[in-house]
C-alpha cells in the first residue's frame, strides 16, 4: 500500500512522493522498550542544554567567550537534537514510518545546518582556547564581545549556507525507485543512492562541504591545539601546564566524540557499511552526543559548578 501511495504519474514515470524510514527496528516490543529510553534521552537533552544556557546567562561570572561559545554550542545541539529525535520517537509508536519527500528536505536541511555549524563552532572554541593560553595578556582585546558575536554568526552561516546548497542539489534529483531508508531519519546518502537521474552534481557537493566544512574546521582544531601544546611547552610552572591541559580538556573530548563518530558514518569505505553498525553510530552522533555535551562542559568546570552553586542559594535565599 505504502508503496502505491508513495509514488505519482510524470507523463511516463512515477515520481517519489514519500520515503519510509524503517527506524531503529521493525520488532513492536523493541519499539516499545525503545520509546521511553529516547524520549527521556530528548528531555534530558532539552533540559541540560537549557539549564546551562540560563546558568550561563544568569551568571555574570560566566559572561566570557568560552562560556558564549558554550551557550551557542548547546542551542546548536538543542536544534540539532529536536530536527530529528521527536519524530523519530513518534515513529515508534507508528507501524508505518512514512516521511513526505518535503518533510524529508526539511528534516535533512535543519539536521545538516546545525551538524556543519557546530564543526565551526568547535573550530572556533578551539582557537578561543589558543588566544587564551597563547595570548593571555591580549586576549580580552583579540576576543572582543563584538568579534566573538561575529565568530559565532559566521558558524552558523556557514552551515546555512553549506546546508542549503546539499540540500538543493540532493532533493533536486528525479527519484523514481526505491524509498525505504534503513534509518530512522532521512539519511542523504542512502536518499541519493535511491536517485534516478546522475548524481555526480550532488556527490561533488557532498565531497565540498566535508573538505571545507568538516576537514577545514578539523585542520583549525589540530593547528590551535598545536600551538596550545607549542605555548604549554614553554611554560615553567608545572601547575601552570596542568592548568592548561585541565582547561582543554572538556573541549577535546567533545571534539574526539563528535569528529570520531561523524568520521565512522560519512568517511568509510563504501564496502565496510553494515546498516546495523551504521545505525549504532547515527544513534550516538545525532542523539547521545548532544545529551553529554552539556555534561562534559560541567562536570569538568570548576566555574560553572561554582556558578550553579551560587544560583541555588540565591533561589533558596541564602547567603552568598
Amino acid at each position: 500500500m505504502a508503496e502505491s501511495r508513495s509514488r505519482e504519474w510524470d507523463g511516463n514515470h512515477t515520481t517519489v512522493t514519500l520515503f519510509v524510514l524503517l527506524g531503529l527496528s521493525d520488532e513492536g516490543q523493541l519499539q516499545l522498550v525503545f520509546f521511553p529510553i529516547f524520549l527521556g534521552i530528548y528531555i534530558l537533552t532539552l533540559t541540560w542544554n537549557l539549564g546551562l544556557i540560563l546558568l550561563i546567562k544568569m551568571d555574570s561570572h560566566l559572561h566570557t567567550p568560552m562560556y558564549f561559545f558554550i551557550s551557542s554550542l548547546s542551542f546548536t545541539d538543542i536544534s540539532y537534537s529536536s530536527s530529528i529525535i521527536p519524530r523519530m520517537v513518534s515513529d515508534l509508536l507508528k507501524s508505518k514510518k512514512e516521511i513526505s519527500f518535503l518533510a524529508c528536505a526539511i528534516q535533512y536541511f535543519v539536521g545538516a545546518w546545525m551538524g556543519l555549524a557546530e564543526c565551526c563552532l568547535l573550530a572556533t572554541m578551539a582557537y578561543d582556547q589558543y588566544v587564551a593560553i597563547g595570548n593571555p595578556l591580549l586576549y580580552s582585546a583579540i576576543m572582543a564581545p563584538g568579534f566573538c558575536g561575529k565568530m559565532a554568526s559566521g558558524a552558523s552561516m556557514s552551515g546555512f549556507f553549506w546546508s542549503l546548497v546539499l540540500t538543493v542539489s540532493c532533493f533536486h534529483l528525479y527519484y523514481c525507485g526505491p524509498n525505504i531508508i534503513e534509518n530512522f531519519f532521512c539519511d542523504v546518502l542512502q536518499i541519493i543512492s535511491f536517485s534516478c537521474s546522475n548524481p555526480f552534481f550532488s556527490q561533488i557537493v557532498l565531497l565540498l562541504s566535508a573538505v571545507f566544512v568538516g576537514f577545514g574546521s578539523f585542520f583549525v582544531i589540530l593547528l590551535s591545539y598545536g600551538f596550545i601544546t607549542a605555548s604549554v611547552l614553554k611554560m615553567a610552572s608545572v601547575k601552570g601546564r596542568s592548568k592548561a591541559f585541565s582547561t582543554c580538556a572538556s573541549h577535546l573530548t567533545s571534539v574526539t566524540l563528535y569528529y570520531v563518530t561523524g568520521f565512522s558514518v560519512y568517511m568509510r569505505p563504501s564496502s565496510n557499511h553494515s546498516l546495523e553498525q551504521e545505525k549504532v553510530i547515527s544513534v550516538f552522533y545525532v542523539i547521545i552526543i548532544p545529551m553529554l555535551n552539556p555534561l562534559i562542559y560541567s562536570l569538568w568546570n570548576k566555574e560553572i559548578k561554582e556558578a550553579l552553586k551560587r544560583e541555588i542559594k540565591r533561589a533558596m535565599g541564602l547567603p552568598q
